[in-house]
């Protein structure tokens, strides 16, 4: 009881740090994009984490999705006179389609091979939006027009609400029924079969929840940033987010918003050095590895650990005296 209500009163002052943050600031729109980029990351990262860290499916191409959902939104937004609103869903669903087709191969391989398919994806996807000229404006890119009835404080409050939102939804999809069933794939595709548990379904499923809100956390980029090119999501991008989930905690729904958050202001600090940034990013890596190979979010647990320990001592000595 204590822990969630710690945990509320944490989620709380988040959120109203937050709210108050582009004031602290001086809305000033460097900051204020520097923060939606750790809310499409956050996005980004937890989708991918329903299938790598709850279902055990690896996937190196999540890059693309969030380049099918910016351009998704983009091509929408010139050709069609549709709410915004609408067109972020269409985005998202779109960007799920693509990914339910990729499962139809993806779901029957497992460990590298399915790196290796999902990694092709994500390098086959920038290829295709630069020679796709009729579709995509090839080199040029494409203008995203900012809904005219949104601000630039509109719109980031939007987005900030939007990741609130799909947040919540991915939380209760891995603490429900779904999740657990992601879960027991993860850790025995042959003791689930033997459960009754529809793996393939399951499966399938990770594929569209996952594409469908990093296709919808690729949208709200385009109408950020007003723009969308073919260089915007490379490769490496995929590698960066599957950082994030390594280094926040894989096997926990916080830990990749940490790692998010930790790979979105490192930039900040080490841009002005050419190479500085992969470095330590590389670095960070490499430590949690060796020494907290659970990620970051254990830190946590681990200071739990320690008071429960002091007190177990504190109680001991008492008796003993």
């Amino acid at each position: 009881m204590k822990s969630q209500k710690l945990k509320y009163i944490f989620n709380s002052v988040v959120l109203l740090f937050i709210i108050v943050y582009p004031f602290l600031m001086n809305m000033s729109g460097y900051w204020m994009t520097l923060l939606v980029m750790m809310t499409i990351y956050g996005i980004t990262a937890v989708a991918l984490n329903i299938m790598i860290g709850y279902g055990g499916q690896i996937s190196i191409g999540h890059a693309g999705f969030l380049m099918i959902g910016s351009y998704s939104v983009a091509i929408i937004a010139d050709r069609f006179e549709l709410p915004f609103v609408i067109t972020l869903l269409l985005a998202g669903i779109i960007t799920a389609f693509v990914g339910l087709i990729i499962s139809f191969s993806a779901v029957r391989l497992k460990g590298h091979f399915l790196a290796v398919v999902t990694l092709g994806f994500g390098i086959s996807v920038p290829v295709i939006a630069l020679n796709w000229t009729s579709l995509t404006n090839g080199y040029s890119g494409m203008l995203v027009t900012r809904p005219a009835i949104l601000s630039e404080l509109s719109l980031y409050y939007f987005i900030v609400g939007c990741t609130v939102l799909f947040l919540w939804f991915m939380y209760n999809i891995l603490h429900s029924s779904f999740g657990r069933a992601f879960i027991s794939i993860r850790e025995s595709e042959i003791a689930a079969q033997s459960s009754g548990i529809n793996t393939t379904f399951y499966k399938t499923l990770m594929f569209v929840i996952s594409s469908f809100f990093t296709g919808m956390a690729g949208g709200l980029y385009a109408y950020w940033i007003g723009f969308v090119g073919p260089t915007d999501f490379p490769v490496t991008i995929s590698f960066l987010l599957l950082a994030m989930i390594v280094v926040g905690g894989m096997h926990s729904f916080y830990g990749p918003i940490f790692g998010a958050v930790l790979f979105s202001i490192i930039p900040h600090f080490t841009d002005e050095f050419m190479g500085i940034t992969n470095i330590v990013i590389g670095l960070i890596l490499v430590i949690i590895i060796l020494f907290r190979p659970e990620g970051l979010v254990t830190i946590v647990d681990w200071f739990k650990m320690n008071k429960t320990m002091e007190k177990a001592d504190t109680i001991s000595k008492e008796r003993g005296s």
